[in-house]
């Protein structure tokens, strides 16, 4: 038998080109009893088709992670209800602050008005939990729980003051708007693991309040824009405008995608404008995530102990529990950066009352992660963060009540790591006496991105990117691994 040509096929072919030939797809569907097309949807199934290896084709040096899940605490977590405990504001409390502790330090337009600023102590319990001994307030039983497999880092400052710039600056290195978040410098320097879900998700609880989150604390930049998070909703479409329109099959929107492809080849021809393949690349994504993002948010397949485990909020969708268990889903599917935000810790008031609220919401997801991703092996390859933007105050804002509230604090706050090679079961930093200041082995932001980058396997000076005659990178000039972090 003769080789079949496919110059013999006619366009009056459903599936050939406007040239009359048979595309590939349609091609490998329709002979050898559609083994061809059979071994194409394995190459999808697998993510191995159109995989982007990202920019440095590889790492710099032997990475401990794979891949980050990072829990934002929107609006600035009390570390000192949470995890710095303090015996001594509790012995002073209602005292002014010492002028000796605050300095010359500036105070936000919120409390720099009072005519005092009093200690207020926690009011609640603190205990020892793990091998360091790290103190856990009674507000995080099940984050004590893994205390052995996190690094809480008392020593975390920073120089913003207000949630804009706060937030900003840690998901993109500066707190100016518009530069690419660190999502994007990973996906643009990595590239993705899994060619049919993008290298970079982003999860909100759904219905808090608090500060706003932009698109642009996950936006690309000034790198190409196939980079940027996307975002997951919850809804019966997680990602907007994914879905076919009604009447149109997913074979008509092949076609259609097969014809827009050539259309736009075509013009980057004549005008090879890197925009144009990233086009090209946003449409190929969006047309294999009809298929991969319905089973990676479809929890029904999940057994009920691990529903039980992430707690009662894991089966209503947009809560941070169902979002955490979204994010174990992802990192198995090999999606690179898996950011979500949990909004409202803002607390100039009602603190008493509003952080437990906060801490019941967030305290049983996230330790089930944790957990989640080591009994699975995952956590060894997974970097699991944890924190806000800036701490709380040593001092009450306003008058000292039942119901009192405490102010911005950039001079130093609280996160925790676990997984991809942080050292387990530690302690690192301390502050002074009133929790106001850092005394050892401060972490800067700046810091914070170069040793995460460090554990990907990335030298943060070495991953660049030229723009406006500048050479820029996610730690600007700054940023120093600190190795005292790593197992």
């Amino acid at each position: 038998m003769n080789p079949i040509s496919t110059s013999q096929y006619h366009s009056a072919v459903p599936g050939s080109d406007h040239f009359g030939l048979i595309n590939r797809r349609t091609l490998l569907n329709r002979f050898g009893m559609g083994l061809g097309g059979i071994a194409l949807n394995e190459l999808l199934a697998q993510g191995s088709e159109s995989v982007d290896h990202g920019v440095l084709g590889g790492t710099h040096f032997a990475p401990k992670a794979k891949r980050i899940i990072y829990l934002f605490m929107s609006g600035g977590p009390s570390h000192l209800d949470l995890f710095d405990y303090k015996p001594l504001l509790n012995k002073r409390h209602g005292e002014q602050l010492p002028d000796s502790v605050r300095g010359t330090q500036r105070l936000t337009g919120m409390s720099g008005n009072q005519s005092s600023i009093p200690m207020v102590g926690s009011p609640f319990k603190f205990t020892q939990h793990g091998q360091a001994g790290g103190w856990f307030s009674e507000l995080l039983p099940h984050t004590a729980s893994i205390a052995d497999d996190i690094c809480v880092a008392r020593s975390m400052f920073t120089e913003s003051i207000n949630h804009g710039p706060g937030v900003t600056f840690f998901q993109t290195g500066t707190q100016i708007p518009g530069r690419p978040s660190f999502g994007s410098w990973l996906s643009y320097g990595l590239g993705a693991e899994n060619a049919n879900l993008p290298s970079f998700t982003v999860l909100i609880t759904k219905g808090k309040g608090g500060q706003p989150l932009g698109s642009h604390l996950w936006g690309s930049g000034f790198l190409p824009t196939k980079h940027q998070g996307v975002l997951f909703r919850a809804a019966k479409d997680p990602v907007l405008y994914l879905g076919n329109p009604a009447g149109v099959s997913a074979d008509s929107r092949r076609l259609m995608l097969d014809r827009l492809k050539e259309l736009h080849e075509h013009q980057f021809a004549g005008t090879p404008d890197a925009e144009i393949q990233n086009r090209i690349d946003h449409y190929e994504m969006a047309f294999r995530m009809q298929t991969s993002i319905p089973e990676v948010t479809d929890l029904s397949d999940e057994p009920q102990h691990i529903l039980d485990s992430y707690g009662p909020d894991v089966k209503t969708p947009g809560t941070f529990a169902a979002n955490c268990l979204q994010a174990r889903r992802l990192a198995e599917k090999g999606v690179r950066f898996i950011q979500l935000y949990h909004q409202d810790w803002d607390h100039h008031g009602g603190l008493p009352g509003a952080l437990p609220k906060l801490c019941k919401e967030t305290d049983q997801p996230a330790a089930a992660l944790v957990k989640d991703l080591k009994q699975r092996g995952l956590l060894e390859d997974t970097l699991v963060v944890w924190g806000g933007e800036f701490g709380r105050t040593a001092y009450c804002q306003g008058k000292i009540s039942t119901n009192f509230g405490r102010d911005h604090h950039p001079r130093c706050f609280s996160a925790w790591f676990a997984g991809g090679g942080i050292k387990a079961g530690s302690v690192y930093g301390e502050t002074d006496d009133f929790g106001y200041n850092t005394v050892k082995d401060g972490l800067h932001i700046h810091d914070f991105h170069a040793t995460l980058m460090y554990l990907l396997g990335i030298d943060h000076e070495r991953l660049t990117y030229k723009f406006q005659g500048r050479r820029y990178r996610l730690t600007d000039i700054h940023g120093k691994v600190q190795k005292g972090l790593l197992a």
